[in-house]
């Protein structure tokens, strides 16, 4: 069985552990360009596990080379939105295609209300479980103040 107890939404690499601090961050960052992957920043105030396609902070940095750049733009997308999860996604051309390679949270509203789960009975004996996010109970640009 897998517990979560410190009740924050996991999602990507690292989940489980503390947040990172910048230094850890530029070193992962730093992983990325060595490995010929490139970044992109992303946000959303609507962590549904099924809601993969959050909002860009910008473009993503193709050509950006540069570690300290990159937590620039990261820290720029935590001034804008600091209630809301911000993660950093590292994308891979090597099949012809740029597909997600890693991806890490690194801000999260200081409350974070969670999920709830929905058993729906059907016909015969069959149940249907639905998750259901407490932020999406407020409207966009409301979810943590």
């Amino acid at each position: 069985m897998m517990t979560n107890p410190s009740k924050i939404v996991t999602q990507g690499q690292f989940s489980f552990l503390p947040p990172l601090t910048d230094e850890e961050i530029t070193k992962q960052i730093k992983y990325a360009l060595d490995q010929g992957w490139s970044l992109g920043i992303e946000y959303s105030d609507d962590p549904h596990p099924r809601n993969t396609y959050w909002e860009m902070f910008g473009n993503p940095m193709f050509d950006m080379k540069d570690p300290a750049g990159i937590l620039m733009e990261v820290n720029n997308a935590r001034k804008t939105f600091p209630n809301y999860y911000i993660r950093v996604t590292a994308f891979s051309a090597v099949r012809g295609v740029e597909s997600v390679t890693m991806s890490y949270i690194v801000n999260r509203p200081k409350a974070e209300p969670g999920f709830g789960l929905t058993r729906q009975e059907t016909g015969g004996r069959t149940q249907r479980y639905t998750i259901h996010s407490y932020a999406t109970d407020k409207p966009e640009g409301e979810r943590y103040k």
